[in-house]
């Protein structure tokens, strides 16, 4: 219903997993590399546990998609499979038929026929949903269906993906082997209130928005609250938040319309590890007091607006003299009084407050030279290279990265985030909508570079020299000191390298 108001492609905020919509904050875009990586190279059985409507579904599916085509996925979702039954699932998979209905015959033809696989150059992971629900002893067929092996590699990777009770069953004495057997787990745990944030901008974007924030920081919050950080919950709250702010007929989501939508849910409470009844008895309490005070402040405060906050607009620029100083040339550092501040019409500038009086502005410290330029045909070139095809933000990056590289002096340096040859733009718009939530969307560039296959080269940054980049790398977002390098790059290697 509010999709035309909110200028929206499709509904953002649907519960059921589209891999358009997968975000990979809060540890989960490190997860679902990890699980290729094990998938890869051998590793067994892998865990993902986490909590109901964390996400575990949505992972799975993205990582269907970003498996390599050699490897062949068989997907369980129907964890009541029987011992034997599992056997046929995996067989009906593969296109292979048993000879014999015997379990012990069917393990020796599915492992002759799994080496077979192997040695076209084929791999068979079997990704296993809702896997805290299986029966103990289709578990204990799991775990001999591990031990399919050829003389040095497995022959059957298994991803199990289920709720904190896969891990309470796995503890018990009777699954201890199969738990030895697991070489890697990884947990999905909920949102911050920040990642909520910068979750609900992302899911905005992909739906096609491209306004401001929609969600103000006092509706985060109560989302947040109120979700737990579980993204399943995170959606049903947002999506009523939509709803309630398009009934009232205003642009911006804010607590009273969080609210309506927290009302208007029936979430079960999360599961709290209360040890001691006195904690349980003195948590009540505590929550007693806390409605007491909210419901003193809610008597005494005005009722919130439906308006967002916005910051108080910055005064305008005092009129310009009538013999304005000239302009620097293009390559000129800029000057700070020249620095657009928040709030100035488009296109003023501050000017000094006495004029030089020479016309002629003096030369620039350390001017560009012309053989570090790029000619307007190489330009053009790079531009040809790679289309965003209706990546809006794709776009504009593209843009700001041909601009600075034809005006970046060549001892100039800049930070290389990573190289890759996924090219999609969907995804390349993904990373860049993450970097618009974190508000370091104009300090990225993406060069694409030629030769065989398209690449692109993920920049971050226009930094004077190699100790500038250097520094301005301990102050890059904690995703990125986590998940990139971060290596200086010279301008005239970017150059050299086009």
């Amino acid at each position: 219903m509010y999709l035309e108001h909110f200028g929206l492609d499709e509904p953002p905020f649907r519960i059921t997993p589209h891999t358009d919509f997968f975000f990979d904050g809060a540890d989960r875009g490190a997860t679902l590399e990890a699980l290729v990586y094990s998938i890869l190279h051998d590793e067994g059985i892998v865990k993902v546990s986490g909590e109901v409507g964390s996400g575990k579904t949505m992972l799975c599916r993205v990582l269907m998609e970003r498996l390599p085509e050699n490897v062949d996925t068989i997907y369980l979702s129907t964890p009541s499979l029987g011992r034997d039954e599992i056997l046929y699932a995996i067989a009906d998979e593969l296109r292979f038929r048993f000879s014999q209905g015997r379990v012990s015959v069917a393990l020796r033809e599915l492992q002759e026929h799994l080496i077979g696989l192997y040695a076209a150059g084929r791999r068979v992971v079997i990704l296993i949903d809702e896997a805290h629900a299986m029966p103990e002893e289709t578990l204990e067929q799991v775990r001999l269906l591990s031990n399919l092996e050829s003389s040095r590699h497995k022959l059957l990777q298994i991803v199990l993906f289920g709720q904190p009770e896969l891990d309470e069953a796995l503890s018990r004495p009777s699954l201890r082997q199969l738990k030895d057997r697991i070489t890697q787990s990884f947990r999905m745990r909920p949102l911050t209130d920040d990642e909520v944030a910068r979750y609900l901008a992302f899911r905005m974007r992909a739906a096609g928005y491209r306004g401001p924030d929609v969600f103000t920081r006092q509706a985060v919050s109560l989302i947040a609250r109120a979700s737990g950080g579980l993204t399943r919950r995170i959606n049903i709250l947002a999506d009523k938040s939509l709803l309630s702010a398009f009934t009232l007929d205003t642009h911006a989501v804010t607590q009273r319309h969080a609210r309506a939508a927290i009302a208007d849910s029936d979430f079960a409470p999360l599961k709290r590890p209360w040890r001691r009844p006195a904690a349980y008895a003195a948590a009540i309490l505590m929550a007693g007091i806390a409605l007491g005070v909210t419901a003193h402040w809610l008597i005494s405060s005005s009722p919130p607006t439906a308006a967002p906050s916005r910051q108080a607009p910055v005064p305008a620029a005092p009129p310009v003299p009538a013999k304005p100083a000239p302009r620097p040339e293009p390559d000129a550092a800029p000057r700070p009084e020249a620095t657009q501040k928040p709030g100035l019409a488009p296109g003023a500038e501050r000017v000094p407050a006495t004029p030089p009086a020479v016309a002629p502005p003096p030369p620039p410290a350390s001017p560009v030279p012309d053989a570090a330029r790029l000619s307007q045909a190489q330009l053009q070139r790079i531009q040809a290279r790679y289309a965003a095809r209706g990546q809006p933000m794709l776009d504009e990056r593209l843009a700001a990265t041909r601009a600075l590289l034809a005006r970046a002096p060549d001892d100039g340096y800049t930070l290389e985030m990573y190289v890759t040859e996924n090219t999609d733009q969907a995804r390349v718009e993904r990373f860049l909508v993450r970097a618009h939530g974190m508000a370091v969307l104009s300090q990225v560039y993406v060069v694409p570079l030629g030769g065989a296959a398209t690449r692109l080269w993920v920049l971050f940054g226009d930094f004077a020299d190699r100790q500038e980049a250097l520094a301005a790398r301990k102050g890059l977002p904690a995703e990125y000191q986590r998940e990139f390098k971060s290596v200086p790059r010279s301008f005239a290697e970017i150059r050299h390298a086009l």
